[in-house]
């Protein structure tokens, strides 16, 4: 891109780079979180500016001024040049938005990270799993950034997408843990009581014990699906208090009562049970703590649930205080917290996502500030363009970034150097919006690029996913 087109993009992620990079806590600016764009839909997009044969960035024209518009910044720009390239599903495997998401669970490789685990109490006497890979200690700088990685439901260490996410950043010499939630990933459960949606006890109770341990260390967190929504929440109830540095929600579904609606219909029945299966497993090798428990607790419902939502009616919502399955997933959706996070905040959604499908993404707080539009098609928003990846920047809170992409189904993302068995497609971005954060210097970028990444791909990263 040229030095004229470097004044067009991002400027409502400006203050990012004038952050001093080793503060554990950094104050975020939010001076313009009081800017009201239109609706997507009755934009109009202008100021084309062409790329290359392929691609064209343009500017969504708004009521925003131009100084809001206009003063981008040129070091973030470059996270953004990983995107300059369409979004190719890997042929057959990415057409299909439930073969993609079935190939990605059962079929992408593991590359058999080592993990040492840490059993941490927390505040209620239950047990929450900490796995840290095997020789951080000596082999990792004790100030070194730390990830911490939130699986999605039932989920843990052993998922194929958290290691594959772990093995890149530990590529850069971060320090990596992996949150297993109460039950998940072999966690020990000790109290009749799992966690939910809406719970966020736990994640801030890790998050206080990792600070503890590494004082001197910046602090990031990544998160996929149920684990993405219950950061956002997190990012938002701790707002300007919040002791990590930066966030990414990989595939949220946001809106809960959404994504139950779409969980019980046709193909993704499938997903329901199985995911329900998954739950009653957990429960039954701890259900002697639930005996005689009483209450509103439907014991016999949880234990034999077919569906998600049985489960969630006979023991999470009762665990957690609420009327019924309804209010728990109501009061849990982190499409009501996402206003409030005041830390950098990177949201990347499928739109063709089956179990957090698009239509749950709260575009009311994340508008549409921009498009990168490949290939020459009619300016049709946001649907039916088979190789948009669309781009948002929260118009009222500045410190939040959506990237939309055509294809990836759920936590799939089967494209890329390294499809069909290797990371998914949103690894490299995931990693260099973090370094952006952690480093947002230019020359920081040519750590990005790993001899493993130049294996895959012969030009580092820009070559990776996109």
């Amino acid at each position: 891109m040229t030095t004229t087109r470097t004044t067009t993009i991002l400027s409502a992620f400006s203050h990012l780079t004038s952050r001093h990079h080793h503060q554990v806590h950094r104050r975020i600016s939010s001076s313009s979180s009081n800017r009201k764009m239109n609706s997507p839909l009755n934009r109009q997009i202008s100021n084309s500016i062409s790329g290359n044969d392929n691609f064209n960035l343009k500017l969504v024209s708004s009521s925003a001024s131009s100084s809001q518009v206009g003063e981008a910044t040129d070091s973030l720009r470059t996270v953004f040049e990983k995107l300059r390239r369409p979004y190719n599903p890997y042929p057959l495997i990415g057409w299909n938005r439930h073969i993609e998401t079935i190939f990605a669970a059962f079929f992408r490789s593991l590359p058999g990270i080592r993990f040492r685990r840490e059993c941490l109490r927390t505040a209620d006497d239950g047990v929450v799993s900490l796995d840290w890979v095997c020789g951080d200690d000596t082999e990792i700088p004790i100030d070194a950034p730390v990830l911490i990685l939130l699986p999605g439901l039932t989920g843990g260490s052993g998922d194929t997408y958290v290691q594959h996410m772990l093995a890149r950043a530990r590529r850069l010499r971060w320090r990596v843990v992996v949150f297993n939630s109460r039950g998940c990933g072999g966690s020990p459960v000790v109290t009749p009581q799992f966690y939910s949606a809406s719970f966020t006890g736990d994640t801030r109770e890790v998050v206080k014990h990792v600070n503890t341990r590494y004082p001197n260390s910046n602090l990031y967190a990544v998160g996929w699906s149920l684990g993405a929504n219950i950061l956002v929440q997190y990012l938002g109830e701790e707002a300007e208090n919040c002791l990590l540095s930066g966030g990414v929600s990989l595939c949220n579904p946001f809106n809960l009562i959404i994504a139950d609606e779409d969980f019980r219909k046709g193909f993704n029945n499938i997903y329901d049970k199985a995911l329900a299966r998954s739950l009653t497993k957990i429960f039954k090798k701890h259900a002697q703590l639930f005996e005689d428990i009483g209450g509103e607790y439907d014991i016999k419902l949880a234990a034999n649930a077919k569906t998600v939502k049985e489960f969630d009616e006979g023991l999470t919502r009762v665990s957690f205080g609420f009327n019924s399955a309804e209010h728990y997933y109501s009061s849990s959706s982190s499409s009501d917290s996402i206003k409030y996070v005041r830390r950098p905040l990177l949201c990347i959604q499928a739109e063709n996502d089956p179990i957090a499908p698009s239509r749950g993404i709260p575009y009311d707080d994340i508008e549409v500030l921009f498009i990168l539009k490949l290939y020459d098609v009619p300016d049709v928003y946001p649907r039916n363009i088979a190789k948009h990846i669309f781009i948002h920047v929260a118009a009222e809170n500045p410190n939040c970034l959506l990237i939309v992409t055509p294809k990836g189904g759920h936590l799939g993302w089967v494209a890329g150097a390294e499809a069909p068995f290797g990371a998914p497609w949103t690894d490299p971005i995931v990693i260099e919006f973090l370094q952006h954060i952690e480093d947002p210097a230019p020359a920081s970028w040519n750590s990005c690029v790993t001899t493993d990444d130049a294996d895959h791909s012969g030009n580092g990263l820009h070559k990776i996913g996109v």
